[in-house]
């Protein structure tokens, strides 16, 4: 499968691709700590981030379906604003055919090209093992561990989430 990643339309991308993906995979409630019954404008707020954050779609090239999503922004303001975070989300129907690799390896590139020396994912759930061996797979290591942080949707509370790193 051929794909394009490009930068999202806020508009047109938002309601046809992004949105059924993200309430997709939110009301699995096994990966994101998004509300899993989060309504579509606060969705929209908390994804369809402004400038300087960059905000992508992976589109495949033969019939223009949005199958993933991604954003990068900076993990904190001012003086911790050098380290970039991101987030992927891809159509559960699509997901182990690699456009979460490609996602990730696009919002790597991307950031190096922004001028952050790192990247940080705050909060990855320690049960999203196949996200996990992918982001280690890229550079990434799990420099922390939050004990029983998140609120698992079928294994309830006792479920940690991981905080990962890699130098760009």
């Amino acid at each position: 499968m051929k794909l394009i990643i490009r930068e999202a339309n806020t508009e047109t991308d938002w309601l046809t691709g992004i949105w059924p993906i993200f309430r997709e995979v939110v009301r699995a409630g096994d990966t994101y700590t998004f509300a899993p019954e989060i309504d579509e404008e606060t969705a929209r707020q908390q994804w369809m981030l402004p400038a300087p954050a960059g905000v992508f779609v992976a589109v495949k090239e033969d019939d223009g379906a949005i199958i993933g999503t991604s954003f990068v922004r900076a993990n904190q303001p001012a003086l911790g604003g050098h380290v970039a975070n991101a987030a992927f989300m891809v159509a559960g129907d699509e997901a182990g055919h690699g456009v979460g690799r490609a996602l990730a390896e696009h919002a790597l590139e991307w950031a190096r090209g922004a001028n952050f020396s790192a990247m940080q994912f705050n909060f990855v759930v320690s049960t999203n093992v196949r996200a996990i061996a992918l982001w280690k797979h890229l550079g990434f290591a799990i420099v922390g561990t939050i004990p029983e942080a998140f609120q698992h949707q079928g294994l309830g509370r006792k479920v940690d989430a991981f905080v990962m790193h890699r130098f760009l």
